[in-house]
């Protein structure tokens, strides 16, 4: 955990950016805001991928992720409400309940083929970051309306330009929970693969 020692909201290129500096870094980290577009399948092993957005561009960044994780983030992108708290809820009932807030969420670095991110609170002032894994980061954030962000070394490594309005559908697909086979969600939870945020 760490706090921030300050912060600069602006744009970048025209584009929304945040300009961040902590204790012990000795650049600038830009940001740039993202947004969820869609959960998809990877076509070729059935690998869910959740894809963000930047909010000022068409560039995307696609993130391999678990099965558990795709289903929490769909059921919060389609608007539908669990019978009882699943794990993000509850994380985010714990934070407000500690009168705290998600300030923001963000993709930090991809290494070894995963991606790493860090969850931003902010309690009586104070900036708190905790690590996180990425779907994780991404499903808090859609629970809390807060702002998702991806540092641009990451877009730059690991962006996808579409020359179009949206990604090539032979590429990625987008489903919705309707579309989704709980039961080999299920079968599947747990499944480990190289690339799992």
């Amino acid at each position: 955990m760490r706090r921030r020692a300050g912060e600069d909201r602006s744009l970048l290129g025209g584009k929304p950016a945040l300009r961040t500096q902590a204790p012990g870094y000795t650049e600038i980290r830009v940001m740039q805001e993202m947004t969820v577009y869609g959960v998809s399948f990877d076509l070729v092993g059935k690998q869910p991928i959740v894809l963000l957005r930047t909010a000022g561009g068409r560039t995307y960044l696609p993130i391999w992720i678990g099965h558990p994780a795709a289903a929490a983030i769909l059921m919060r992108l389609q608007g539908q409400e669990p019978p009882r708290p699943l794990t993000h809820d509850l994380a985010c009932a714990i934070i407000d309940s500690l009168e705290a807030e998600v300030d923001r969420v963000t993709v930090t670095e991809l290494r070894d083929s995963t991606f790493y991110a860090r969850i931003t609170l902010v309690r009586n002032g104070t900036e708190i970051e905790i690590d996180s894994r990425t779907s994780d980061a991404i499903a808090i954030a859609l629970r809390a309306d807060a702002k998702i962000f991806a540092e641009d070394d990451v877009i730059e490594e690991s962006g996808v330009e579409f020359e179009g309005d949206e990604p090539d559908l032979d590429y990625a697909h987008r489903v919705s929970l309707g579309e989704v086979d709980m039961d080999e969600f299920r079968h599947v939870a747990g499944m480990e693969q190289d690339r799992i945020a």
